[in-house]
């Protein structure tokens, strides 16, 4: 049985036990950033310094705030893959920074003022994370590049599940609300924003959700097939082959719209007012210059308009929802208020 791939976009962190505290301790963030603080210093810093001034068109640092193999890093590579085939850029490297749902990288990363060789992919987990952790840092703090894609998250029963619709999950949920166990990425992720819309639907208070957060597909599939969760909400790539191979019962997807890639239902087209995208971008640091800026976005607009990235949109059943400029910017500040809505109903 092939276990699915890393979840998409959080990092690879031990999963918390089922009373799983909503914020991280103390220790646990002060650990993460000092072993963060290595890394960039290590493996962004030194990298970009040891060059003395030069552009992002010699070298550029492709920063993935998760571990190897979550969605973030998988764009960072593919991009990387990108710039290689088509000689957009003459050196470029992928580094990793895991921990706290990006902030810790994204705490770094704000600290890299006027680097215009070094950029960011992140997405709307990250706003979710900003609000879980009490991050100091947020997106006002970097300069923002492009939205690249999006893809979207599933809801899935064990195939042997007496639930066969939406509607049959909704009712059993709502007939033993503790007892009904959710799992999906880590806190403040897109499927625990899903989930919460999904509870608000239901008429239920999202903060009574019981929700386990994992680490990546594989682990969540293993616990929906074993009974440890009765339901999951997590990207579609993570269970696609479980879905496939008949241990999965998908149910509904999380698009605003039909994905004619993907044969599922809408939430929407169920009559649930549920519709969140899991999307990505790309930032820089701030104190960059305008021209600066300009070519960061011409680097990426090569990217997205690439034979490789159109062929990694299609593997991934990615979503070309490309937006450079002043678009992103107007993106993030509305998904931030968005995001900020549904952790006031979360208590935080």
């Amino acid at each position: 049985m092939t276990s699915p791939p890393p979840r998409a976009d959080e990092p690879a962190e031990t999963p918390p036990a089922p009373s799983t505290p909503r914020r991280l301790p103390t220790v646990v963030k002060a650990l993460g950033a000092l072993v963060a603080a290595a890394i960039v210093a290590v493996g962004v810093i030194d990298a970009a310094g040891s060059e003395g001034g030069a552009d992002a068109r010699s070298q550029l640092t492709l920063i993935a705030p998760a571990a190897a193999g979550g969605g973030w890093d998988g764009a960072a590579r593919e991009m990387q893959q990108a710039m290689r085939a088509q000689n957009i850029v003459n050196n470029s490297q992928v580094v990793n920074i895991p921990g706290a749902g990006g902030t810790i990288g994204l705490s770094q990363f704000a600290g890299m003022t006027g680097d215009a060789t070094t950029i960011m992919v992140m997405g709307i987990t990250m706003l979710g994370a900003i609000n879980i952790n009490g991050s100091d840092v947020d997106l006002g703090d970097v300069t923002p590049i492009a939205r690249l894609a999006d893809d979207y998250d599933v809801v899935v029963v064990p195939a042997d599940s007496p639930i066969t619709s939406v509607d049959e999950l909704m009712a059993a949920w709502k007939k033993d609300p503790k007892g009904f166990t959710f799992g999906g990425g880590s806190l403040g992720s897109v499927d625990q924003m899903i989930i919460s819309q999904m509870a608000r639907e239901n008429g239920m208070d999202p903060a009574a959700v019981n929700y386990i957060a994992y680490s990546g597909g594989g682990e969540l599939a293993t616990s929906l097939m074993s009974g440890t969760i009765k339901a999951s909400v997590s990207g579609y790539e993570d269970f696609v082959d479980q879905i496939t191979a008949g241990n999965l019962r998908a149910l509904a997807i999380s698009a605003p719209a039909p994905v004619p890639a993907i044969d599922l239902p809408t939430l929407s087209e169920l009559g649930y007012d549920v519709a969140l995208t899991n999307w990505r971008g790309v930032v820089a640091p701030p104190g960059i210059t305008d021209d600066q800026r300009t070519e960061l976005e011409a680097i990426v607009t090569e990217v997205v308009e690439s034979p490789e990235w159109r062929d990694a949109l299609q593997r991934n059943n990615w979503s070309d929802t490309f937006t450079p400029g002043s678009g992103f910017t107007e993106v993030i500040d509305q998904q931030s208020e968005f995001v900020r809505g549904i952790w006031a109903d979360l208590g935080y």
